[in-house]
């Protein structure tokens, strides 16, 4: 009875008949809608709500975080998806170019920055991308000029243009913190074509990253030192070389050449996984002092449920902020085991109470982490079955507890250091005879907008 009731819900096409046969023959499992407004957020960083007991049980955002609906007040239909709305862009006008010849890389960026899921996919999916995709923008707008930048006010229309051509399509890019600056080439002394390629040896930059590795780039890198170099080499020409920020603005300028001369999409994937190399290394969760932790959990030497009870409950306040990858899973665990036993919680907390990596990212049903695979990602659009991505871990890895409170020689390519094994299959969510955890998005687009009473 209750698969017909799930039929009825869920018919309208031939995915969706394929998707209530697998619930069906999983032990029947069951599809709960709730039926109310949407709840007031007490702050914006509650973005997430998670639920409490359920495998598919709805997970309710912050409206704070939603696109506006304006039928809000008027009864929805059951298990109404909250598909981004698109429309028309209104151009300024003052921006001289046709993005539909980067039109791959803005449907891209686009579904990466989804207005659903960008707070949550921010750090390592989104921003990336956008920043990506500005690079990219920046070396076809001055492919015919002699120049690699564009001026501080044309800059400032195709910025303007170009979050509009991206909102017109459902994202929402004010996540990350690019500005119109970011194309002008700031105060890098070299901005044209002529002198960069008399100062840099553009050979050796191209070969570098026209074809690169991505299982060796992030611990033996080549393209990085490259553009280091070459940005190196055009900013030593300023009198203030030594400043970071000439030399992160000459870094731009090396982005817009190597955009000129690489195929969008070639472009796309070298800088998606230099982004990657660099988000990688950081832990993006923020973690507030753990004083009730150390206070439940000092100086234990066997399981204890007020220790475990208190841990769990910091760790489920972290898990709401993003989705993480499985490499910064291993950071985040050592910079809060760090923290605890900085504060004198020397026992191995996580082994006690079965603390996992991906409880440090957020969890989609309450029980289900996803952890982000540590190669670049994207968010897949589709009109039937809306957002999906794969997570990376196929079974629970224990977090890895450090062996002091300090951090300051932590590295994920140190070859003396051991970690735990990261499985290359992807997840595939466990009592739905092997579907791909990218249903995952699914539901929790299908799930997103709590219905009227």
């Amino acid at each position: 009875m209750d698969c017909i009731k799930a039929a009825t819900l869920l018919k309208g096409s031939l995915w969706f008949h394929l998707f209530l046969l697998t619930i069906c023959s999983s032990n029947l499992l069951y599809v709960i809608s709730e039926e109310k407004l949407p709840p007031s957020p007490t702050s914006t960083s509650q973005l997430v709500s998670l639920p409490s007991s359920g495998i598919f049980e709805p997970i309710e955002i912050s409206p704070s975080v939603l696109p506006h609906y304006p039928f809000l007040g008027k009864t929805l239909p059951p298990m109404y998806p909250a598909f981004p709305k698109t429309y028309k862009p209104v151009l300024t006008g003052k921006c001289p170019f046709n993005f539909s010849s980067i039109s791959n890389i803005i449907e891209k960026t686009a579904s990466d920055c989804s207005q659903l899921l960008a707070p949550l996919v921010a750090n390592v999916i989104c921003c990336p991308q956008f920043g990506s995709s500005l690079h990219i923008f920046q070396g076809h707008f001055t492919k015919s000029s002699d120049v690699l930048v564009l001026e501080n006010s044309t800059a400032d229309d195709c910025f303007s243009d170009i979050v509009e051509v991206l909102g017109s399509r459902g994202a929402n890019s004010s996540v990350c913190s690019f500005q119109s600056s970011n194309l002008t080439g700031g105060s890098c002394p070299v901005k044209d074509v002529n002198t960069f390629e008399r100062t840099v040896n553009t050979s050796k930059l191209l070969n570098a990253c026209s074809v690169i590795d991505h299982l060796k780039e992030c611990c033996r890198s080549v393209c990085q030192p490259a553009i280091a170099e070459a940005a190196f080499q055009i900013s030593s020409l300023a009198s203030n070389s030594d400043n970071i920020h000439v030399l992160n603005d000459c870094k731009g300028v090396v982005y817009s050449w190597l955009s000129r001369k690489l195929p969008s999409e070639a472009a796309d994937s070298a800088f998606r996984l230099l982004a990657a190399c660099k988000v990688n290394k950081v832990c993006p969760l923020e973690f507030k002092q753990p004083v009730e932790v150390i206070k439940a959990c000092r100086n234990l030497g066997a399981p204890s449920p007020l220790c475990c009870s208190s841990l769990n409950s910091y760790i489920a306040g972290v898990q709401r902020q993003m989705l993480i990858t499985n490499q910064q899973a291993i950071i985040c665990a050592s910079v809060f085991g760090s923290m605890l036993r900085k504060g004198g919680v020397l026992t191995d907390v996580y082994e006690l109470c079965d603390v996992d990596l991906k409880d440090f990212s957020l969890q989609a049903y309450g029980e289900e982490g996803c952890l982000l695979r540590s190669m670049p990602a994207d968010v897949v659009y589709d009109n039937s079955s809306g957002f999906s991505f794969t997570c990376d871990l196929s079974d629970n890895i224990a977090a890895p507890w450090p062996s002091s409170s300090s951090m300051a020689s932590f590295s994920l390519c140190a070859p003396e250091m051991s970690l735990p094994a990261l499985p290359t299959s992807q997840t595939e969510y466990p009592g739905c005879n092997g579907f791909l955890l990218d249903v995952l998005i699914f539901m929790f687009v299908l799930f997103i907008v709590p219905l009227n009473d």
